[in-house]
């Protein structure tokens, strides 16, 4: 689910990043929106793997990550923190500075890794969103724990979408460079 979330989001920031001149405000904002769901994604990311190498049974039960994932994951985790790292630095420091051209080349390694791991797991997407345990037992602990993702879910895009509110008025050092979305 929070996968789904971030291709959407990241979807609509890459698409003004092609258009940064005239979207420039809604990139800034999205930018920092992104924040509570990919720290929420890396979260559920880094417990199940520790869950996995700790020997936890039902995570040892399911058995390994897929071997490229245990390799791209530390990689999409270190170029999406860099990427929206920057992208913080950037907004608080304004327009010049070394951070522009970091932000940058993060975003282009981010991007490089970012289309492997789609392309790994579209195909399977529409299985992992619809896919139901066949044992009651099951159904209902999944049932709580799904409730307890989507609130996970939501409450990480609402923190987000504060965090851009909060922080929108740093675009102000940006000058009129690519108009307001507000």
């Amino acid at each position: 689910m929070t996968g789904t979330v971030l291709l959407v989001l990241f979807s609509v920031e890459v698409i003004t990043t092609l258009l940064m001149g005239s979207l420039f405000g809604l990139h800034f904002f999205l930018g920092i929106v992104l924040i509570g769901p990919v720290c929420l994604k890396i979260g559920s990311t880094v417990w199940r793997f520790a869950r996995y190498y700790t020997g936890s049974e039902p995570y040892v039960r399911r058995g390994p990550p897929p071997t490229m994932q245990r390799v791209l994951g530390p990689v999409l985790i270190i170029t999406s923190v860099g990427v929206l790292g920057t992208g913080v630095l950037l907004a608080f420091s304004g327009p010049g500075g070394p951070w522009g051209r970091l932000h940058q080349l993060f975003f282009y390694l981010w991007l490089i890794v970012v289309i492997i791991h789609v392309v790994h797991y579209l195909p399977k997407l529409p299985q992992l969103l619809a896919s139901r345990p066949a044992e009651r037992a099951i159904q209902a602990a999944a049932a709580a724990g799904s409730r307890t993702r989507w609130l996970l879910l939501i409450g990480s895009v609402i923190a987000g979408l504060v965090l851009a509110v909060l922080t929108y008025h740093l675009r102000a050092s940006w000058g009129s460079w690519g108009g307001s979305i507000l």
